[in-house]
Parts: C-alpha cells; structure tokens; sequence
C-alpha cells in the first residue's frame, strides 16, 4: 500500500487545476474531446477540468482508489492518449504514475462517484455536478475505471 501523500498544491491550483498543464495542451485535449464526443468546445473544457481536478484528487488520496463518472473517464482517457505530458504530469502532481485500471466490478458505484466528489470539496477542488453524477443515470464509467494505487 503507498504511503500517505506529502504533495501540496497552491491555492490557485486547486482552484484551477488546468493551470497544471500547457494552455497548449489543455487546448489540444478539449479539441479531442469535443471532435470524437461531439460536444461544444465549453462543455469539452469542463470535462478536461473536471479530469484534472479528479486527477489532483487522486494525487491527494493515494490510497483511496477514486473512480471518475462517464464524462470526466472520458477527459481522463484523453489525456491518457499524451503518454508523456500524461506521466509527466502524474509525477509532478503525484510523485507517482496514476494508473488507469478498469475495475472487474464496482459493489456501489454511486457510493464511488459520492467518495470521489466527497475528496475533491474536501480538497477545495471545483466540482461540476452534472458531470459527475447526470439526472438521467447514477453510475461511473461504463468499464468501472478507478486510479489503482498500486505500485507496479
């Protein structure tokens, strides 16, 4: 099991997790975003926020295995697709690579989706209900992914 987190961010960080990365990356992930999931370019850009501050979650709760809703699962595999500026980020964020590790099953994925949005307001991080948890379903991402904190 990894040991407690000693990562700290600034303010403005958690306030704005984008500013963690590149604009020009952040521009190239809510171009994808909003190309293959069809969505307005504003909406796309709160999905790759919302990842970032799932992520910066994850950076905080090592041991937690939080797991992202369908929507921001799909910031997450996007950034995932920049295999360098992804670990790059994970170790400047993390001190540790954030693995993406579908889960076989999910006992209560509502009560994942409530502990993961239960760790991002404790953290002071912005959270956007309706990608998190859509009036129409009440679940996580459809192959139950979750940050898996194991050590490789």
């Amino acid at each position: 099991m990894a040991a407690a987190t000693t990562v700290r961010f600034a303010d403005d960080e958690l306030a704005n997790p984008r500013i963690l990365i590149p604009e020009k990356l952040f521009g190239f992930l809510t171009d994808r975003i909003a190309r293959e999931e069809n969505l307005p370019a504003e909406d796309a850009m709160r999905v790759v926020e919302q990842a970032l501050a799932f992520l910066v979650a994850c950076a905080l709760n090592p041991d937690a295995r939080l797991s992202p809703s369908k929507q921001v699962d799909v910031g997450w595999h996007a950034f995932l697709a920049y295999t360098r500026e992804y670990q790059d980020f994970c170790m400047r964020v993390a001190g540790r690579f954030i693995h993406h590790a579908p889960a076989e099953t999910i006992p209560d994925p509502v009560a994942a989706i409530g502990a993961t949005v239960e760790a991002m307001r404790v953290a002071g991080l912005s959270v956007i209900p309706e990608l998190w948890i859509p009036a129409s379903e009440c679940s996580q991402c459809y192959a139950g992914c979750a940050d898996d904190p194991r050590e490789s």
